[in-house]
């Protein structure tokens, strides 16, 4: 019974050691056949790792393909379409270079042009413009409401825009800490009835109602006090003043103006009481 089992045992020892010499063989054999394979009549391989892994790269995703495509896009130079030069917004030659372009007034409806002007007040205009400054067109309009005023009321002209030039020099908008307003500095709190009602507190800047107060004050001036010298003081708050310091400058002015208005008669020794 011993000696059948030991041979049992020897049995199996032997076919594990065939399965294993089997084993080997055919592992030996696959391996020569694969390096048999590989050679090209006793050369070097002609496939090495590098190209297997070259060879063995997967194709690019759609989303790859796509990035790749916009990548290409964007690394093209970019489309310049011509532009054509805007043309200028304001010629050169228009632009205005006087200092004082900029006291351009609203729209009043006001008609100004050499035809609304004398021949000696368009003198004057063109005096008022080289002396203080003044486009033409802004001063227009307060000459036409001085030549007219100074008619209906029996005063010179010239006289309103003397008072004018010392007022304010001609600026339409000059407003005095006083709180007087325009061209002739008339104060709307103390002449409110020649104003008018209904009107907004900026209507003094319109030259031609201004000129037109203006001229009411002096005609209220020279009602009560019955002398033009008296007038003015009065115009200009200054009744109290022996020396009369404002008419003169006033009358002063006025005899440059009559000289620029190219009058052929001049009254010579003209005294405020009796100049008009």
């Amino acid at each position: 019974m011993k000696h059948a089992t030991r041979i049992n045992a020897l049995a199996r020892q032997a076919s594990g050691a065939v399965f294993g010499i089997a084993h080997g063989a055919v592992l030996f054999f696959g391996l020569a056949g694969m390096a048999y394979l590989g050679y090209d009549d006793g050369s070097r391989p002609a496939i090495g790792y590098a190209d297997l892994r070259v060879q063995g790269k997967a194709a690019p995703t759609v989303s790859e393909a796509a990035m790749a495509q916009a990548d290409a896009y964007r690394a093209q130079p970019a489309l310049v379409v011509p532009q054509k030069p805007e043309p200028a917004l304001v010629a050169p030659s228009t632009r205005k270079s006087s200092a004082l372009a900029s006291l351009r007034m609203p729209d009043f409806g006001l008609d100004s042009g050499d035809d609304g002007l004398s021949p000696e007040m368009l003198r004057v205009r063109d005096w008022i413009t080289d002396t203080y400054r003044v486009p033409g067109d802004v001063i227009e309009p307060a000459l036409m409401a001085a030549e007219e005023s100074a008619e209906e009321h029996g005063f010179d002209p010239l006289l309103i825009v003397a008072i004018m030039a010392v007022e304010s020099s001609f600026n339409p908008r000059a407003v005095s800490n006083m709180g007087a307003q325009g061209l002739m500095q008339v104060i709307p709190r103390y002449h409110q009835d020649k104003i008018g009602q209904g009107r907004g507190k900026y209507a003094l800047f319109d030259p031609t109602l201004n000129v037109r107060v203006g001229t009411l004050v002096l005609q209220e001036g020279l009602q009560r006090y019955g002398s033009l010298q008296r007038a003015l003081q009065y115009y200009n708050g200054s009744l109290k003043d022996p020396n009369a310091r404002y008419t003169r400058k006033v009358m002063a002015i006025k005899k440059r103006l009559v000289a620029a208005s190219g009058r052929e008669t001049v009254v010579r020794n003209e005294t405020p009481a009796s100049a008009g």
